[in-house]
């Protein structure tokens, strides 16, 4: 049986997947459970395990909150 916590990304489907926008660099968001694009400054959401990579899906991010 699978539990809530057991929905983690293959590191492999990490290292191939890139920013649809930029082409850029996406990084694992574990707690929000979101691969970020900083070039781009959206979160695409991971639902299930599968990375919903739209930018319509997406959410914008603001870096004034990075430290």
């Amino acid at each position: 049986m699978a539990t809530p916590s057991s929905t983690e990304i293959d590191p492999k489907l990490l290292e191939i997947l890139v920013c649809p926008l930029t082409k850029g660099p996406l990084r694992y968001d574990r707690e929000h459970q979101e691969l970020i694009s900083d070039k781009a400054g959206l979160a695409y959401p991971i639902r299930d395990g599968i990375p919903i990579m739209l930018a319509d899906e997406a959410r914008e991010i603001d870096d004034t909150g990075k430290g």
